[in-house]
C-alpha cells in the first residue's frame, strides 16, 4: 500500500501542470508565475486558465486521490458543467445543458461577462461542492478582481447569471440516485456519502474464491492495518446518461473465458496477464501509472486542445463540457456492466490456477521479473493502486476511448502531440528507482494514446485484454454522442 505522502510528492513533479478536476477536463502547461495570477484581465483573458484552474488544480488533486472513477466523474460534472450554462445566454442560440436562463442581448456578449459568469459558477458549485476549501475559493474570486460577497441571483447580470447556472445544476441533480449526500432510503443520522443503497454483495469474500469467475475484494495494508475493499459505487449504473438513453442500447456480451464454460481460455488469459507482468519495463510501469490516475491522461490532452489551440473562455467551456459528458456517460455505462457481469480481476484467478506453484513474473517493488514467485504470492503492477470493482469491462479503457473520440470530433483530427513527464525516481510504485532516468511519455496522435492506455491494464495487472475489448464496443460511441448533445445544445435544442 503507498502512502498519501508518496502519492503527493509524485503529483508535485506535475507542479508545472494546471489541471482541472475530474475526470479530465483541463491540464495547461503554464509558467509557474502563472498560477498566482495577478491583475486578471476579464476583457481579454481565459478565466478557465488564468482563475479558476491555478487553485482548482492543487484541491481536485488531493481530493481526487484513491477514489474511484465515479467519484471524480460525478464531482467534475457538478462543478464544471454549470459553465456551459452560464455563457449560454451570452450565445447566439445555446440553451442551458440544467436550465434555461434566457438570452442577452448581442451588445452583452463580451468576452468580460463569460468570465465573470464562468468564475461565479466556478465559485458557486465549489462552494458547495468542496467546501471544506472555502479560503481558496475566495481568494480565487479575489485573484479575478470579483467580490466573493455577490450572491445575488439575478439574471441580468453576469455574476448572478453564473450562481444561478450552478444552483440550477446542484438542484437538478439532487436526487439522481448517486446518493452524494448519503441520505438514500431515508437514513437521517451518520449519512454516506456515495454508499451503496441496491443491496450489492459479492459472491467470494477476500479470503474464500467460491466462483472463479466473480469479483473478489481485494485487500491492501497501511501501517499494518488490513482492509478489505468494497465494490464503489455499484448504484452508478443506474443513473441518468446526458446523451443517450440508456447503457442496455450497447451490445457489450458477457465476458468471453467464463470458468465454468472456457477453462482453457480462463488459464489463456490469466497467462497472458503474467507475461505481461514478466515483461515490464520503466515505460510500461510509468505508462501504467499515468493512466491509473483520473487526472494526468486527460489533461495532458487538454493542454494541447486548449492552451495549444488558444481557445476562447467560449470555446474551451465548449471543450470541458464536452469532455465530461463523454467522461460521465461512459463511467455509467462501465458501472452498469461491471455489475451486471461481476467479473474476476486476474489477481483472483492468477492465484485461484497457479497457487503454490512457481511462476515468472514482476515479483513485486524493486524486484524486477523473478521465475520463483509463486501464484499465492503474485500482485500486478498496480495492485497497491488497484481498483475496488468488478473486471469487466475496464472502467480506465472506456474512459480513455471515450475522451479521445470527443476530443477527436471537436479538434477534427486523430493528430495531437501529448506530452507527459516522468521524471527519474518518480514512480508511485517504485519510488526512487523507476524510471531509472528521466523518461517522459510521448504520443503523436488520439488513437495512440488510448491504444497504450488499453494495453497500459493489462500491463498493470489489472485486466485482461477481452475486458480492454470490450470497451471498445461503446467507449467511442458515447465519445460520439457527447460531442453530439454538446452541439445540439449550441444549437439551442
Amino acid at each position: 500500500m503507498f502512502n498519501r505522502r508518496l502519492r503527493r510528492r509524485h503529483m508535485g513533479y506535475a507542479a508545472a501542470a494546471v489541471t482541472a478536476a475530474l475526470m479530465g477536463s483541463l491540464t495547461a502547461s503554464v509558467t509557474a508565475s502563472s498560477r498566482e495570477p495577478v491583475g486578471f484581465d476579464l476583457d481579454n483573458g481565459n478565466a478557465l486558465i488564468g482563475v479558476i484552474y491555478p487553485r482548482f488544480d492543487s484541491v481536485s488533486r488531493a481530493e481526487s486521490l484513491g477514489r474511484p472513477i465515479p467519484w471524480t466523474a460525478d464531482h467534475a460534472m457538478l462543478v464544471e458543467m454549470p459553465w456551459f450554462d452560464a455563457i449560454a445566454p451570452y450565445h447566439p442560440t445555446a440553451v442551458g445543458i440544467f436550465s434555461d436562463l434566457g438570452r442577452r442581448p448581442p451588445a452583452e456578449r463580451t468576452t468580460r461577462n463569460k468570465n465573470i459568469a464562468v468564475v461565479y459558477a466556478a465559485f458557486t458549485s465549489l462552494n458547495a461542492v468542496l467546501p471544506q476549501h472555502k479560503a481558496a475559493w475566495r481568494e480565487m474570486m479575489q485573484a479575478a478582481g470579483l467580490d466573493p460577497d455577490n450572491t445575488a441571483e439575478d439574471r441580468a447580470t453576469p455574476s448572478g447569471i453564473g450562481i444561478l447556472a450552478a444552483k440550477n445544476a446542484l438542484a437538478a441533480r439532487k436526487a439522481d440516485g448517486s446518493n452524494r449526500d448519503g441520505d438514500a432510503n431515508g437514513r437521517q443520522y451518520n449519512q454516506r456519502p456515495y454508499a451503496d443503497y441496491t443491496g450489492y454483495k459479492p459472491v467470494n469474500s477476500a479470503y474464500e474464491l467460491r466462483s472463479p469467475s466473480r469479483w473478489q475484494p481485494n485487500t491492501s495494508s497501511s501501517r499494518d492495518v488490513f482492509t478489505v475493499q468494497e465494490f464503489g459505487f455499484p448504484q452508478f449504473g443506474r443513473l441518468k446518461p446526458f446523451s443517450y438513453r440508456s447503457p442496455q442500447q450497447f451490445q457489450v456480451p458477457p465476458p468471453p473465458n467464463d470458468h465454468l464454460l472456457d477453462a482453457k481460455g480462463y488459464r489463456r488469459q490469466a497467462d497472458g496477464v503474467l507475461q505481461a507482468s514478466a515483461g515490464l519495463d520503466d515505460r510500461k510501469k510509468m505508462t501504467a501509472e499515468l493512466f491509473n490516475d483520473n487526472v494526468r491522461p486527460f489533461g495532458a490532452i487538454a493542454a494541447q486542445v486548449v492552451i495549444g489551440g488558444g481557445l476562447s473562455t467560449e470555446k474551451a467551456v465548449q471543450y470541458v463540457t464536452t469532455s465530461i459528458v463523454a467522461g460521465y456517460d461512459v463511467t455509467v455505462a462501465t458501472w452498469y456492466y461491471k455489475r451486471k457481469y461481476d467479473s474476476v480481476r486476474p489477481f483472483s484467478a492468477i492465484r485461484h490456477l497457479y497457487g503454490g506453484r512457481k511462476i515468472t513474473a514482476w515479483g513485486g517493488p524493486g524486484k524486477g521479473t523473478v521465475s520463483d514467485i509463486t501464484g499465492d504470492e503474485w500482485q500486478g503492477y498496480l495492485s497497491g493502486l488497484a481498483a475496488a470493482s468488478p473486471e469487466y469491462p475496464s472502467g480506465v479503457t472506456a474512459v480513455c476511448l471515450a475522451y479521445t473520440q470527443q476530443a477527436r470530433r471537436f479538434t477534427g483530427s486523430d493528430k495531437l502531440e501529448i506530452f507527459v513527464p516522468a521524471p527519474k525516481g518518480s514512480s508511485l510504485v517504485e519510488p526512487g528507482r523507476t524510471p531509472a532516468s528521466d523518461a517522459p511519455l510521448r504520443w503523436s496522435g488520439l488513437s495512440d494514446f488510448a491504444k497504450d492506455c488499453g494495453q497500459s491494464r493489462v500491463w498493470g495487472g489489472e485486466n485482461f485484454p477481452a475486458s480492454v475489448e470490450a470497451a471498445s464496443r461503446y467507449a467511442s460511441k458515447i465519445g460520439d454522442l457527447s460531442y453530439e448533445f454538446v452541439q445540439r445544445k449550441l444549437n439551442g435544442s
